[in-house]
């Protein structure tokens, strides 16, 4: 008796590995239209339709092609922050999130589309936001475009704007109505432009490394 719970035991074991084994399995599978959130998706060779995923149970994505961001609060943000553009010389991404690792972040590679993007997230290619990416560390490797304004943490190439351009550590170009960069090396072009260096309204540089304070 004692011999046969016993093996019933390790067959349900056995089952449990298997099935489980078969869902991570599942989720490593490429998907050519998946939806975010599900913690069933992690590569995407084709369009991912996402909203949000909540912090403490965001699974992390690769898509290699499309990824369209429906998050509604994308189109309330911007008159909101255009009330603010008076204050905007006091928009800070130093005590926003800490640096996260890319393994636990979102990765594009191609186009990101969305009214606001609200999940950790790497851009290999094209970011069009509405209003670009809010309570999040973003990172941006290409061109970022937005109507109104572009926060990154860090920016590698151009960020263009037609009100503001805000980030942290940042390579390349921003063109828009006020330029922001802390740790900034390329050129700013716009009515008013801060980094590092210096202030300066039309257009401001910096070339060499920053001592950040």
């Amino acid at each position: 008796m004692k011999t046969r719970i016993l093996l019933i035991m390790v067959l349900l074991f056995n089952s449990l590995v298997y099935a489980s084994d078969s869902l991570k399995a599942d989720s490593l599978k490429p998907r050519i239209v998946a939806a975010s959130p599900s913690k069933n998706v992690r590569n995407v060779n084709g369009i991912l339709f996402k909203y949000y995923d909540e912090e403490g149970n965001f699974t992390p994505k690769k898509v290699n092609g499309l990824g369209m961001g429906f998050n509604i609060i994308g189109v309330f943000l911007p008159p909101l922050m255009l009330v603010s553009l008076p204050s905007v010389q006091g928009w800070d991404l130093d005590s926003d999130y800490a640096v996260i690792s890319r393994p636990k972040m979102n990765r594009i590679n191609g186009v990101q589309l969305s009214l606001i993007n609200m999940e950790p997230t790497v851009t290999n290619g094209l970011e069009i936001n509405v209003s670009s990416n809010i309570s999040t560390y973003a990172v941006i490797n290409g061109v970022s475009v937005s109507p109104f304004f572009n926060l990154h943490h860090e920016m590698n190439g151009v960020s263009l704007a037609s009100f503001a351009n805000v980030g942290q550590k940042c390579r390349g170009v921003q063109i828009g109505l006020y330029n922001k960069c802390k740790d900034f090396r390329g050129i700013q072009i716009g009515m008013w432009n801060e980094n590092g260096k210096r202030k300066l309204p039309l257009i401001n540089w910096n070339f060499k490394k920053q001592k950040i304070k």
